[in-house]
């Protein structure tokens, strides 16, 4: 017989708290579940393979490598700045499912370009002058798939899952990303470019499958038009999204927490092969152990609040991240001092004394990352109408990826003017406590807010 639990919200049924097992199980969410993965696989896959091959066999310099990383991200990054408000009205307006294989068909078509630059760079055709663009360009259009996936894989959730779901939905989506950018990173670092070039068109494949078999979801409220022009269209939806005080802090949060996180991972190539003289094997581990972090924090974060969307752990989490910021930072600093030139494959670096203290203090930063962003990202599609949170996710998306072209470009002017990369990570850790401190301001709106609904 159901159950009734009588708390300070009101009346919940037991039966309606669907356990993880259950919901990854269900068809209003596993081939969502498994759609996102694919597509967060196959932009690491062909991100990864791309700036591993640069930095380790086209580049020889520290900064030219660090460079050729921003831009990378830079060009992955820009079309969220700039058509996230597009995809968000579409995806409020339109029905998020159809909108998905059109989507992935798209991917199909873009791979096969970046596929071609891939394979032309292992054979040496061109590289600097048609492979690299090719690659480029490929970049750039897996940057629009993601653009236009990224507001409906959140928005979809409140729409197909219980409001009791939603939190345990959005940590597995999180999760789920990070495990196939774990994956996508592990096989970048040890496939070839031609390897890497047949698999990202099997991967497009299978993820427009799978998204065929995402449930209807039509647009919730009444019809609006579409703004097409893209820069009218994200001014205005940033500012009708960002007047609430609470979702404008999340935003703020969740976007300085990524241009941290797009620092990281624009440093993690040239750092392992000039500071540590590590091979790219090496550098896809540090990758892995990054998205293997914020996937465990994810889950943690779940199960500490209980299904109970809240902040509350969020500044604590970022400040312990900074704290293995700093830790990392001078475990890296103790072992250049150590190291020749001669690059290391995994086993010998697995086998050097600061080896695991390296690697926990990375896994460590990960999983403070994770437990401080996931809230926040469930924040914002609970504590918004429904209709609405497409469009308040792609103003999350056009701040988010400002923030994060910013922290790009941030990352390769100091590498121009010759600061190093075990100095670049004191100043990340500093940017963490300012995180913690919008962190702070929304737990405290969050608390006030819920004393006046009381």
């Amino acid at each position: 017989m159901p159950l009734r639990l009588r708390g300070e919200s009101g009346l919940l049924r037991s039966e309606d708290m669907t356990t993880t097992t259950t919901l990854i199980k269900a068809r209003r969410f596993l081939p969502l579940f498994i759609t996102q993965m694919l597509g967060a696989f196959n932009d690491n896959l062909f991100k990864n393979a791309m700036v591993l091959f640069a930095v380790y066999s086209v580049y020889n310099s520290e900064s030219d490598e660090a460079r050729f990383s921003a831009i990378a991200s830079a060009v992955f990054i820009l079309p969220f700045f700039v058509m996230s408000a597009l995809a968000g009205q579409l995806a409020d307006m339109r029905d998020k499912a159809k909108i998905i294989r059109i989507v992935k068909f798209c991917e199909i078509i873009i791979m096969v370009f970046g596929a071609a630059g891939l394979a032309m760079a292992w054979k040496g055709i061109a590289t600097e002058t048609l492979a690299i663009p090719l690659m480029m360009l490929a970049l750039f259009g897996m940057g629009i798939h993601s653009t236009f996936f990224g507001p409906i894989k959140y928005a979809i959730l409140p729409q197909h899952l219980e409001k009791e779901e939603v939190l345990a939905g959005t940590g597995l989506v999180e999760a789920g990303t990070y495990i196939a950018i774990l994956l996508g990173t592990i096989v970048a670092g040890w496939i070839s470019a031609q390897a890497a070039a047949i698999t990202v068109i099997v991967i497009a494949l299978i993820g427009y499958v799978s998204g065929r078999q995402v449930p209807p979801a039509p647009p919730i409220g009444e019809a609006r038009s579409v703004d097409y022009n893209i820069f009218r269209a994200s001014y205005s939806v940033v500012r009708d999204t960002m007047h609430d005080r609470r979702v404008f802090l999340a935003i703020m949060a969740i976007s300085l927490f990524w241009a941290i996180g797009a620092v990281l991972f624009i440093q993690f190539p040239p750092l392992a092969k000039n500071v540590l003289s590590a091979s790219k094997e090496v550098a896809s581990l540090f990758l892995v152990m990054f998205s293997v972090g914020i996937a465990i924090g994810s889950m943690s974060i779940n199960a500490l609040l209980k299904g109970k969307v809240s902040a509350r752990y969020s500044p604590a989490s970022v400040i312990a991240m900074a704290i293995f910021l700093v830790m990392f930072q001078i475990v890296c600093r103790m072992w250049s001092e150590r190291h020749g030139a001669e690059l290391m494959d995994v086993a010998t670096f697995i086998s050097q004394p600061l080896a695991i203290p390296l690697l926990a203090a990375l896994l460590l930063i990960a999983i403070a990352g994770g437990m401080f962003v996931v809230p926040l990202y469930a924040f914002l599609t609970t504590f918004v109408d429904k209709a609405q949170t497409a469009r308040t996710i792609a103003a999350n998306n056009i701040v988010n990826s400002g923030a994060m072209v910013i922290g790009s470009l941030v990352a390769a002017s100091l590498s121009a003017v010759g600061v190093s990369i075990i100095d670049q990570l004191i100043l990340v850790a500093f940017f963490c406590a300012g995180t913690a401190w919008l962190g702070h301001l929304l737990r405290r709106a969050e608390t006030v807010e819920t004393a006046d609904a009381i």
